[in-house]
């Protein structure tokens, strides 16, 4: 940028942020926020720094101010460790609600009032926690001592992190016991505390927090780390990630981190969650003093606004808080829907924001063909990270904002989602901006780009383009679809490049004279990655729906697919699958567009991509391929179909010792039984293993049989 240029943009910002200064310090409105705002003054200082003699006195500026992680061993959690999903305005809390009180309203629970949106929430009220910007933890106990720590991972697996946790003062190494009047203090029964009591002397107690490091503890640290001229950490969830992955349990030591426990992961028969916020705090954990209970969703966006702007005041950072049903009966009643609960959501505060200015706008080919606008931008730091880069969505959302190459934007970033343009400060404007235009050709493959009818996408309509190839071939591999080790994005591409691989079916006629030729192939890595390729042939149901790569199916969408049609009980209305593709093709192929919209949670977008794709001769060639190189699909099998547990519907509660949860489950499913989470008149089995809980008392009764643990065994190794 020239002086004269440089003069113009200065004008343009002292110009902008006066006329902020104004709206927000006298007429009491606010249009962006102060984080954008400081992000504008910080481009003016700049530039006045690069051209002293360009500054004025009416300058805004011149105002007087008043370890490596795989190196940890990875550990399996008992339960997984759930996402949540968010919710950024009342209106999304409404309808979660709503959501909410429509499934229990068609369960018609006995026990249950269905109440007024306006006069009371979902099961009498809601718990609600301030949102902790950390690092998840898992803490295991056994026998009151502390067991071992680990990070959420994956949500199933995680790293065991214990030493670096025992550094923590908050973290107790050993859980209190407490007496029998406290437990009476906060309403527990006689049954509950007898309960308690015998797990804490034998068994084990799994508690969920978060680990943090104050705002204090950062600045400290950050003054020593500049004298001894170390990197700084960004920010306190950097601070605390960084910590807790230190191979030396003294560098995490020296960080000072503090835990807040939010989740009693046992089955204590509580009333309310509440009460097992309660009891955590008996036992020895600290739990947050700002979290509250609020009777309906008029408390809890008081508690919000309350906390938004009250955040500064607090120790350490918050992004949002978080709403849970308090109602702990319901929670099984509700369920998970894809990886996160229906009775809880994270209502976030508002994102953090700063200005930029786009450069150039590109346009990105995704394995489906549909292209999406990217801006480039000029590189600014956003809640803790540099970032260049925004997706603009569609043509649509580009009109709706009016944006145009060259504007100075507000964009946003929440958590670790992808940041986004949310508004245009046209009054920045100087003339050189310029339209945004659909392409005409696809910018890979130089075909004609369609708009697809009923969508706002535009869609690279060939089939061969090298991007949408590039794409779908890397997503067969890609970790939640097949996982082929070795066979990366960049070892996608070289196959692709050099004619090795056209469609997936592909990869599965490679040998290793086609690989020693590539550059970077030697002879062991050559022979890994076709040992890596054939140890997947054959493939799980659901993963095989995902690797496919039909437009709107997710991985769990492929799950309920899976199950809708071929489910684990073996009881499919469509067909008698074996482990064919050619039966997978038969079936799928006789499913009406009706059909599909029949199943639940799908819809008629996805239903109709789903039909659309089974239709498509050529999907169906690749399909034939696979079968002839080799690949069959891998379904839990019934053992045998005419076995009493055929149709018979289980419910399990307590403990059971010789085998997990899950496997049990699983047990069940293979020998032709249905497992359900609750106990109703429906149900023909309910298995008690050790301190079974309400379920035990309901099944009695209603006089349904129940079995031990011994006589479930006898039951299924027969």
């Amino acid at each position: 940028m020239n002086k004269e240029d440089a003069k113009k943009r200065i004008e343009k910002l002292k110009a902008e942020i006066n006329y902020h200064r104004y709206l927000y310090h006298v007429l009491d409105k606010e249009e962006i926020s102060e984080s954008a705002l400081d992000s504008l003054k910080n481009e003016l200082f700049k530039l006045e720094l690069e051209y002293p003699d360009l500054i004025s006195p009416d300058s805004p500026t011149q105002r007087v101010a008043g370890k490596a992680l795989d190196k940890f061993k990875k550990v399996e959690h008992k339960s997984r460790m759930i996402s949540l999903f968010d919710a950024f305005s009342l209106k999304d809390m409404q309808d979660w609600e709503k959501r909410a009180l429509k499934i229990l309203s068609a369960k018609k629970l006995s026990f249950y009032h269905s109440p007024s949106l306006s006069k009371e929430g979902v099961g009498g009220g809601y718990f609600c926690e301030l949102k902790l910007d950390g690092l998840a933890m898992s803490l295991a106990y056994e026998k009151k001592i502390f067991k071992q720590g680990a990070t959420r991972g994956d949500g199933k697996v995680g790293e065991d992190v214990s030493n670096n946790l025992k550094t923590i003062e908050s973290i107790p190494l050993k859980l209190r016991t407490p007496k029998r009047d406290e437990f009476k203090k906060i309403g527990l029964s006689e049954k509950n505390i007898d309960l308690i009591l015998k797990v804490l002397e034998s068994g084990e107690i799994f508690v969920r927090g978060e680990v943090l490091m104050s705002k204090k503890t950062l600045e400290i640290l950050n003054k020593k780390y500049k004298k001894e001229g170390k990197s700084l950490l960004k920010n306190v969830r950097n601070g605390a990630a960084g910590s807790m992955r230190q191979l030396d349990p003294n560098l995490t030591a020296e960080r000072k981190l503090d835990f807040y426990a939010y989740a009693l992961v046992n089955d204590f028969n509580f009333k309310t969650h509440e009460e097992s916020m309660r009891v955590l705090k008996l036992l020895g954990f600290k739990v947050l003093k700002e979290n509250k209970y609020c009777k309906d969703l008029e408390e809890v966006e008081k508690f919000h606004a309350y906390w938004e702007k009250q955040r500064e005041r607090l120790d350490f950072e918050i992004d949002g808080i978080v709403v849970k049903v308090n109602d702990l009966k319901l929670w099984p009643i509700l369920g998970m829907v894809g990886k996160g609960p229906r009775f809880m959501m994270a209502y976030k505060f508002s994102a953090e924001q700063v200005a930029t200015k786009i450069k150039e706008v590109y346009w990105q080919v995704g394995r489906t063909g549909v292209l999406t606008p990217i801006a480039f931008m000029e590189e600014v730091n956003v809640g803790g990270v540099n970032v260049a880069h925004a997706t603009l969505h569609n043509m649509d959302e580009i009109k709706r904002l009016g944006i145009k190459i060259g504007d100075t934007v507000i964009i946003e970033r929440a958590g670790d989602v992808i940041p986004k343009v949310i508004k245009v400060l046209p009054k920045m404007r100087d003339g050189s901006e310029k339209e945004i235009k659909i392409p005409e050709k696809c910018p890979m493959c130089n075909s004609k780009v369609h708009k697809i009818p009923g969508e706002v996408a535009y869609k690279c309509i060939n089939k061969n383009c090298y991007a949408i190839n590039l794409r779908r071939l890397s997503h067969w591999s890609s970790k939640n679809a097949l996982d082929i080790e070795g066979l990366g994005p960049k070892v996608v591409e070289q196959l692709l490049k050099e004619g090795l691989v056209n469609d997936i079916s592909d990869f599965y006629t490679l040998s290793e004279g086609d690989l020693k030729s590539l550059e970077r192939f030697a002879e062991k890595s050559a022979d890994n990655l076709i040992k890596a390729i054939q140890s997947k042939k054959e493939i799980d149901l659901a993963k095989f729906i995902y690797g496919l790569g039909i437009h709107h199916v997710g991985e769990e969408t492929a799950i309920q697919i899976a199950n809708f049609v071929f489910p684990p009980s073996g009881n499919s209305e469509f067909s008698d699958f074996k482990n064919g593709i050619k039966d997978f093709i038969n079936v799928f192929k006789k499913i009406s567009l009706e059909k599909w919209e029949e199943m639940d949670d799908l819809g008629p977008v996805i239903a109709k991509s789903i039909y659309d794709w089974i239709h498509d001769e050529k999907n169906i060639e690749i399909l034939k391929k696979l079968e002839k190189n080799g690949v069959s699909i891998k379904l839990r099998k019934i053992k045998d179909k005419n076995a009493n547990l055929k149709g018979k519907i289980f419910v399990l509660t307590g403990t059971l010792n010789g085998l997990t949860r899950s496997e049990a489950k699983a047990k069940i499913r293979e020998l032709g039984g249905k497992s359900a989470s609750t106990v109703s008149k429906n149900t023909d089995f309910v298995v008690a293993g050790e301190n079974a809980g309400s379920k035990l008392e309901k099944a009695k009764s209603l006089g349904i049989k129940i079995l031990s643990e011994e006589d479930f065994n006898k039951i299924i190794s027969s």
